[in-house]
């Protein structure tokens, strides 16, 4: 028996997806609730990474046998998942789930700059698209892609705004970290929330070079005539 075979037959039986903390301590919990399971113990102390390790190893065994399902990991937690080009079969088994409506050109892009800028405020989102985002802010809310993630330090404590553990299943991703590059849209400069005087600016600007500094106080400088 291996670490990778416990592994499969926990989260092919769980009746949720399982996190490594999770399989981790229903790893280390079971020699103490089973005492007079010997074997187990040797099992009971991976690491996290020995954990992920042997999940990844199963993520390709199941992907080269060509089955109709796969071990997928979407946000963090891992689980057995159908391959999409038996679904007709399955809503016929389950029953067809209604589809929420598509989200709205505006929706898409706001829930882009959210997810690449996060921590963000709605004022710095408009910065950004140009345009108010009240509206599309509270659709993305009502549908759990967003949540407020809580207060800028700033005049007004305006609310920030990040991405939910529903917009990773949602997207299919396992972390932040595989969003596609978007170079572009992190390299929008604009101005910081908490900034609330001339003396907090010029603190906040410590970390940017020089040249950056002279673009934004000529800037400041237009505003002004």
């Amino acid at each position: 028996m291996e670490l990778k075979e416990i592994l499969e037959s926990i989260v092919f039986s769980a009746q949720k997806p399982m996190s490594i903390g999770e399989l981790r301590t229903i790893l280390r919990d079971t020699p103490e609730k089973l005492p007079d399971e010997k074997h187990t113990r040797e099992f009971a102390k991976p690491t996290a990474r020995a954990v992920e390790k042997v999940l990844e190893e199963l993520v390709v065994e199941h992907d080269n046998a060509n089955r109709s399902y796969r071990l997928a990991c979407v946000g963090g937690n891992w689980q057995f998942v159908t391959k999409p080009d038996y679904a007709p079969w399955l809503q016929v088994l389950v029953g067809a789930k209604p589809r929420p409506p598509k989200l709205s050109q505006p929706a898409l892009e706001t829930l882009a700059i959210i997810a690449y800028r996060q921590p963000i405020t709605r004022a710095e989102i408009e910065q950004i698209r140009g345009v108010a985002v009240d509206g599309v802010v509270a659709t993305l809310t009502e549908r759990e892609l967003i949540e407020i993630k809580g207060e800028a330090d700033a005049p007004g404590r305006p609310k920030i705004y990040g991405t939910t553990q529903f917009f990773l299943e949602n997207f299919g991703l396992k972390n932040l970290d595989e969003l596609p590059a978007a170079d572009e849209l992190r390299r929008i400069e604009v101005e910081l929330a908490t900034v609330s005087n001339t003396e907090d600016e010029d603190q906040s600007q410590l970390n940017f070079d020089s040249e950056s500094q002279d673009e934004e106080d000529d800037e400041e400088d237009d505003e002004e005539e």
